[in-house]
């Protein structure tokens, strides 16, 4: 693998370092360096959305004939890379990064022609309706039952933990349509308007005290059959697709390297045990440095995914491996982080971590979000398919078990 970047990629690391520099606010960073899972404030978002789809990068890795930049991996992970260090807000990935490519992939034309032009501009905010309370890492046990009745399917049924169901007017959904033979032989992916009539959105208010999650009621919402994706009882194949793009974010190593080198900063500024800079306490030292080395091998396995992308067009199993090493560095981060502020993790201030609040926080400002995302970060072996189920996949896939 060549390690240098070449003069043309350098410039273009330079381009989109500066066009961060230059467009990203201070109100807008604020929101993203207070947030405390995978989605900022939703109205700074979407503004930032807008700015991004306007100079043509909302959706780095859409081709060209779909409204994307058709940039290569390299570029990709370049970009990514900088737009992690300059803080900027990761903008919803359940359209962009999720149902898109598996509208590309599996729609129909007249679907594609309508839907993703929608997606980029950032006009429709997606979720995802997946889980259901008997149906989490085992999916194809899920129960929400869609009846074709004419030209419409009638669903009846829940879906539990759907990010950002609250902002979202559409949503990719599973849906049962068959019970007999194998449980994955009879889902079907459809979209559905979030609006319709029989849809009720109940909150989950999770650890940290966030609404980010919601559970979704379905009493006899009406949905198109033009709205399926794919075929009907092949939604299996749609979904695994989806969930390749998912579970293989690119360049996650660079956000954690930001998130980390803040927690540097904070021991350097703060007394240990000894009297001396938390940072040159040997045990504090030494899970630094450790961490500093999970991040190194985190980095490598992101380049191994490129090049599954580079040779296959997608990330197949590698999208587990990076999933799981993934999650795990950035459980070990936050966990890191609380022992940094120590006893100011302790108190509870969810008004003070509003982008623009004027309240006198306990401690520095810049902590009000750790001890909420210790306690959100907590989810991440679990969403996406756990990491014991990533684990199965890859002694099955990788190691041929």
């Amino acid at each position: 693998m060549e390690l240098e970047l070449s003069a043309d990629l350098r410039d273009f690391q330079g381009d989109v370092r500066g066009f961060l520099a230059a467009n990203l606010s201070p109100e807008v960073r604020e929101a993203a360096r207070l947030s405390t899972t995978i989605l900022a404030e939703h109205g700074a978002t979407q503004d930032w959305h807008r700015i991004m789809y306007h100079q043509g990068w909302a959706a780095p890795s859409w081709p060209v004939e779909h409204g994307g930049p058709g940039w290569d991996p390299m570029r990709r992970y370049l970009f990514a890379t900088e737009y992690a260090r300059a803080g900027a807000p990761i903008l919803s990935p359940l359209g962009l990064s999720m149902v898109g490519p598996a509208i590309m992939g599996h729609g129909s034309t007249e679907q594609q022609a309508y839907y993703l032009p929608r997606i980029l501009s950032g006009e429709d905010v997606w979720c995802q309706g997946y889980s259901e309370p008997g149906a989490g890492s085992d999916l194809a046990s899920l129960q929400c039952r869609a009846v074709a009745r004419g030209n419409d399917y009638i669903i009846n049924g829940t879906k539990i933990w759907t990010t950002n169901a609250h902002n979202a007017n559409r949503m990719f959904c599973l849906v049962r349509t068959a019970t007999d033979g194998k449980p994955q032989a009879g889902i079907t992916f459809v979209l559905l308007e979030m609006d319709s009539p029989g849809i009720t959105v109940e909150p989950i208010h999770i650890l940290g005290g966030d609404h980010e999650f919601n559970q979704v009621f379905f009493d006899d919402v009406r949905v198109p059959q033009s709205n399926r994706i794919g075929a009907e009882n092949d939604g299996w194949t749609v979904a695994k697709y989806l969930l390749e793009f998912e579970r293989g974010a690119a360049a996650q190593s660079a956000a954690l390297r930001v998130r980390l080198e803040d927690i540097r900063i904070m021991a350097a500024g703060r007394r240990g045990g000894n009297g001396q800079s938390l940072g040159t306490e040997p045990a504090f030292a030494q899970a630094l440095a450790g961490l500093e080395i999970a991040l190194t091998t985190l980095e490598f396995t992101e380049h191994r995914t490129m090049a599954e992308i580079a040779k296959r067009g997608s990330q197949g199993p590698a999208s587990s491996m990076l999933k799981t090493k993934a999650t795990e560095v950035q459980m070990a981060v936050s966990d890191l982080a609380v022992q940094a502020i120590a006893y100011y993790a302790a108190p509870h201030q969810p008004e003070e971590r509003l982008a623009g609040a004027n309240l006198a926080p306990i401690g520095e400002r810049d902590e009000m979000s750790i001890t909420a995302r210790y306690l959100n970060d907590r989810a991440a072996a679990i969403y996406g398919g756990s990491n014991e189920i990533q684990r199965n996949i890859m002694a099955k896939l990788v190691l041929g078990l």
